[in-house]
C-alpha cells in the first residue's frame, strides 16, 4: 500500500497484517508516514497503489462497511467543549444511527468504562486534557467497533496522565476484546504494544515484539566505576579484546550477554571494581540500529 502526493512519497509500499485482538503500533518520528497509513486504513484517503482490508473489507471497495466497524481517536482533540460528555456521545450515536434505547445504554457503559460516569453532565470545556482523551476513546468505542485506531493518543499529555490513559486502554481492550492500532513516537508508549513496526521515511524497516526489536541492537551496555578507570580501559582491551570509552561517569563497553559477563569481568579485570551497571538494549537503540538515528532527535526536527 502506497500514498503519493505531488512531489512527495508519503508511504512507500507498506505491507503488514494485524491480528484480531492485538495491540499494534507504528513507532517512528513525526513525518515518518504513520498518520498517512492510518488515514488510508480509515478510508480518509485512498491509496495511490496497493490495497488494504480492515475488519475483513477492502477500504476502497467497501468504505462504508469499514467505517461502521472502526473507531478513530484523532491526533488533535475533536470533542465539543460546549457540550456535556453525554451530549458529545449522543451526537456520535445519532451519526451512527444507533437506536435511542441502545444509545442510552451504550453511553452509560462507555462513560463507566473510561471512568467518566460522574462527569456525564459536565461541559467538556472544563475537562483536563486526559479526561478529553478518555472521552474521545469512549466516543470511538460507542458503536462497538472491531478496531480502534489511535493516532498519537497521548500527544501533549504529561507522563502521569499518559500512564493513566494507558491503564484505561488496557481495561478497554480486556472488556471489549477489540484490536488497538496506534501510532506513536513515544518509546515508553510503544512498550504497551504486542507488536511494533518501526517506520521511517514511509517504509517499514522492521517489525516484531518490543523484546525482539530490542535484540536487533545486539549488545548490552556495561558501565564500570573502578579504582583506576584509565587502567580499566586498557585492561578491557588487553584481557577481553573489548573496545571501551571513558566518560566522566565511568567506563563504557558493550557485550552480548552483560549479566553472564559481569562475574568474569570482576574477577579477571585486574582493577578493583567499585560498581557495575548492565543496561539492556532499548527501543531507542533498536531505532538507531535500524535507521541510523535516534528517535528523540528525529521526532524533534
Amino acid at each position: 500500500m502506497s500514498k503519493t502526493y505531488p512531489g512527495v512519497n508519503a508511504v512507500c509500499g507498506v505491507d503488514l497484517s494485524v491480528c484480531r485482538g492485538e495491540t499494534f503500533g507504528f513507532l517512528g518520528p513525526n513525518g515518518a508516514g504513520k498518520s498517512t497509513v492510518v488515514a488510508m486504513l480509515c478510508t480518509l484517503t485512498r491509496p495511490t497503489a496497493g490495497w488494504a482490508k480492515v475488519a475483513g473489507a477492502d477500504v476502497t471497495t467497501y468504505p462504508d462497511f469499514v467505517r461502521r466497524h472502526i473507531g478513530l481517536v484523532f491526533q488533535d482533540l475533536t470533542v465539543d467543549g460546549d457540550l456535556t460528555a453525554a451530549e458529545n456521545l449522543g451526537f456520535h450515536a445519532d451519526l451512527y444511527g444507533l437506536p435511542k434505547r441502545t444509545a442510552r445504554a451504550q453511553i452509560s457503559d462507555m462513560l463507566e468504562l473510561v471512568g467518566l460516569s460522574n462527569r456525564r453532565d459536565t461541559l467538556v470545556r472544563t475537562f483536563s486534557g486526559g479526561m478529553k482523551r478518555r472521552l474521545e476513546i469512549a466516543r470511538g468505542l460507542l458503536h462497538s467497533p472491531q478496531v480502534l485506531f489511535l493516532d498519537e493518543p497521548t500527544l501533549g499529555l504529561d507522563p502521569q496522565t499518559r500512564a493513566q490513559l494507558w491503564e484505561h486502554l488496557h481495561h478497554v481492550r480486556r472488556q471489549q476484546a477489540i484490536t488497538l492500532f496506534l501510532t506513536t513516537h513515544y518509546l515508553d508508549e510503544a512498550e504497551h504494544c504486542d507488536r511494533i513496526a518501526i517506520i521511517d521515511s514511509g517504509r517499514i524497516v522492521i517489525e516484531g515484539t518490543p523484546d525482539t526489536l530490542k535484540t536487533t541492537a545486539g549488545t548490552d551496555r556495561i558501565q564500570l566505576r573502578t579504582a583506576d578507570d584509565r587502567e580499566a580501559l586498557s585492561a578491557l582491551h588487553r584481557r577481553f579484546g573489548l573496545k571501551a570509552t571513558a566518560e566522566t561517569d565511568g567506563v563504557y563497553t558493550y557485550v552480548t550477554d552483560g549479566a553472564a559477563f559481569v562475574p568474569t569481568l570482576c574477577v579477571d579485570l585486574g582493577v578493583r571494581v567499585l560498581s557495575v551497571t548492565v543496561t539492556r538494549p532499548t527501543l531507542d537503540d533498536a531505532f538507531l540500529h535500524c535507521t541510523g538515528r535516534v528517535i528523540r532527535d528525529a521526532a524533534g526536527r
